[in-house]
């Protein structure tokens, strides 16, 4: 049963992931517009941060256009396929869900915030007023 059911969801993702991804690209945002000095200011806060995501979920899909709206070059991490960056995700923030944000701070002390929702709330507490 198990197998019938990754099955499914494999096809789906195959089916429909080329078609999410096209309209992601094609209602992409209009980025915020900073003075040089507070994108400087957005690009280096950004460096403590990193979005563990699947290409194709539609959650993640919302947390890159807040991104992409907000102007910020948050690094972006495929934890879909096995490998290190879902081992990373699992071991360190705990499960293997996405949209997950790593949040580290100046003692490279790591966060990880789950849930698109809170995810934007976050991104636009921190970044929605920078000039």
């Amino acid at each position: 049963m198990k197998f019938l059911v990754r099955f499914f969801f494999k096809t789906l993702r195959t089916v429909l992931g080329p078609a999410m991804l096209l309209k992601e690209a094609l209602t992409r945002p209009q980025g915020v517009v900073r003075s040089e000095a507070g994108q400087q200011a957005v690009n280096q806060a950004c460096n403590a941060l990193a979005l563990y995501q699947y290409k194709t979920c539609p959650f993640c899909i919302k947390v890159r256009q807040e991104m992409r709206r907000l102007s910020l070059p948050i690094t972006q991490v495929d934890a879909q396929p096995e490998g290190p960056a879902r081992a990373a995700l699992v071991q360190q923030g705990g499960h293997a869900k996405v949209p997950c944000l790593k949040i580290t701070d100046e003692s490279g002390k790591s966060h990880w915030l789950y849930d698109s929702e809170k995810i934007i709330t976050y991104l636009r507490s921190h970044f929605a007023q920078v000039a």
